[in-house]
């Protein structure tokens, strides 16, 4: 939610912060706005709406400014208004900001700058911060003291970016509960709230922790604790490239994600083979561990969802998935031989964390699946696995899925092989098979047939108003899965169900205007699904089928079908996947929807 770009060097600050910008729109926003150190003073533009109206306003001014800061917001204080929109302005015009994140005694601080003569032009928490740096900056006239006296006195979340013509290169940073992180560069330094708003000019990076601030200028960072201690920081690769951040010809980001996943994939099993060859997980014992509890939120807990299927089968230890919001608060039952995973993309989700944190308080090792290096995940987990997805910049999470899935293969089978749970044979032919997925994954997505066939199906169903998904064993999450892809990019009602439960109420929805998806490959439970899809049939409900080639059965029931290559059951999760992602894009993409930037959701939910 929300994005951060700031900037200051040599080179033209408006347009490296509208790149920045633009880069960070997967973020989801409302409306953008940039500030600029101009002839000494500061400059503010900001508009509802897209980047590109603000963009429109801008490129006229040929404004020559080397410092400043720019913002996306995403609506939680005042509805989306120009006036609303960041950055926000001091009452004596000296100080701009920028903030993600919620001030929670908003309403305290502004009533009291009120009496002291300040004045509010918008409906936001966000401005607050900005008229009581003001105010402390009237008792202390060191711009960092001020703006360390104000720190000490918010509560909440926040990311902070914030210039001042009193120290016109420089830009004063803070973090506490949302992401901000540092570009290292040659003559110019940037901040943002995710690496690929400065990939492009930079891959060195320092991510702040919470309760840490900074100042930068072109030439030097100084980071430092609210309390104004300095801390010494490393600098971190960041091992994407530009072309992995961009289209690439695609229409769209997500389009471009799904075909990016055999390679993701791949690289995901290369570059995790060291540990899963020499058996050792970094401070880990498999052979110690009691019982697994998933904590996650969203795509990343169904992934979860098929790692119970999968350590229980594999390395039979007794696994629990969680989201992430519940089990902070539902007072959790954990001990110190528990292993607690938590898995997300960015590193850098609130509840996520959240659990970690309570997990690691009670004595639990933490270990993290994650695809940002030196996001905040990886930094306070015991232990680290990466997935090597590369930027995921649609909002809908695509290959980030099917790399998380790769990881828990990769971890069950060497717990399995560990704890002595799965034999020799059992364990070389479960790996050679996961190593051809990435191939099995490419057949499928360069089978032009096959994708036709997805977009016929896709013409057929894009009026439709609900639409359910049903599978069985380890394929039920991939029909959270696919529901889910359906409701956030196309907000046609889309329920998962295990196919199971159809008959204990939502078989009474089916009808000829509710489809029904079955994921329907080769499997134990093949036969069951089989008299699920028969079922639906005899309500003369439409049936769309995932099969394997060959298949007969289901075929005859079915109105329209999908072909995916056939692998063992346990790892036919991530092929099976791909076209229910396809299905929502090209469902979406009829309807004419901004298929990267779904209303109302954004990449990384940072705040509650």
């Amino acid at each position: 939610m929300c994005g951060i770009v700031g900037y200051t060097g040599t080179n033209s600050a408006p347009s490296v912060l509208i790149d920045g910008l633009k880069r960070l729109e997967y973020r989801g926003y409302d409306s953008a706005g940039i500030a600029l150190i101009v002839d000494s003073r500061i400059q503010v533009f900001k508009k509802k709406g897209k980047i590109r109206e603000l963009e429109r306003e801008l490129r006229p001014l040929n404004l020559r400014a080397t410092t400043g800061i720019g913002h996306t917001r995403w609506a939680t204080h005042g509805s989306p208004t120009d006036l609303n929109a960041h950055p926000h302005l001091s009452c004596d015009g000296r100080i701009a900001l920028v903030h993600n994140g919620i001030i929670e005694n908003y309403q305290e601080l502004k009533r009291e700058l009120a009496e002291l003569g300040h004045t509010f032009r918008s409906e936001t928490d966000s401005e607050v911060v900005v008229h009581l740096i003001e105010e402390e900056l009237k008792r202390e006239k060191v711009f960092k003291r001020a703006f360390l006296n104000a720190l000490s006195r918010l509560k909440g979340s926040f990311a902070l970016a914030v210039i001042t013509t009193q120290e016109p290169t420089k830009i004063f940073l803070a973090r506490k509960d949302s992401p901000l992180v540092i570009g290292l560069g040659e003559e110019e330094n940037f901040v943002a709230s995710d690496v690929p708003a400065f990939l492009a000019y930079t891959d060195r990076a320092i991510f702040l922790n919470d309760f840490e601030a900074a100042v930068i200028d072109r030439s030097s960072v100084e980071v430092f604790t609210f309390n104004g201690e300095p801390v010494k920081k490393e600098a971190v690769k960041i091992p994407w490239s530009l072309a992995q951040a961009e289209k690439g010809g695609y229409k769209h980001f997500m389009l471009k994600e799904i075909n990016e996943q055999p390679r993701a994939i791949a690289d995901t099993i290369s570059g995790n083979l060291q540990w899963f060859e020499s058996g050792k997980v970094e401070g880990i014992e498999p052979e110690e561990v009691e019982r697994i509890t998933v904590v996650a939120c969203g795509t990343s807990y169904h992934a979860g969802l098929i790692g119970k299927f999968l350590f229980e089968n594999l390395a039979k230890i007794p696994t629990e998935v969680d989201y992430a919001s519940e089990f902070r608060y539902r007072d959790p039952i954990v001990k110190n031989r528990d292993l607690v995973i938590s898995i997300t993309q960015s590193g850098e989700t609130a509840d996520t964390l959240a659990a970690m944190r309570l997990a690691k308080e009670r004595g639990a090792k933490v270990l993290t699946i994650c695809n940002v290096i030196g996001s905040t995940a990886t930094r306070e987990a015991d232990t680290v696995i990466y997935t090597y997805a590369g930027p995921e910049i649609s909002v809908a999470s695509t290959k980030a899925f099917t790399t998380q899935l790769t990881v828990l293969l990769l971890l069950a089978l060497c717990f399995g092989r560990r704890r002595g749970k799965l034999g020799q044979r059992e364990f070389d032919s479960l790996f050679k098979e996961l190593m051809s997925i990435p191939s099995k994954a490419e057949a499928f997505l360069n089978r032009e047939k096959e994708e036709e066939r997805v977009k016929e199906i896709a013409l057929k169903l894009y009026r439709a108003k609900n639409a359910l998904y049903l599978g069985r064993h380890v394929n039920y999450p991939i029909a959270l899965e696919g529901a889910l892809k359906l409701k956030e990019i196309s907000y046609i009602h889309a329920e998962g169900y295990p196919a199971g439960e159809m008959k204990h109420g939502p078989i009474a929805l089916i009808d000829e205007t509710v489809p029904a998806v079955f994921l329907a490959t080769k499997s134990p439970v093949y036969e069951k699904v089989l008299s699920n899809i028969e079922e639906v049939k005899a309500r003369k409900g439409r049936v769309v089928a995932v099969v394997n080639p060959g298949d007969s059965a289901v075929s005859k029931l079915a109105d329209f079908k999908i072909e995916v290559p056939e692998t063992h059951p346990l790892l036919s999760p991530v092929l099976n996947v791909i076209p229910l992602q396809l299905l929502a894009y090209y469902i979406a993409d009829f309807l004419g929807y901004d298929v990267d930037q779904p209303r109302n959701l954004a990449k990384s939910v940072t705040v509650e």
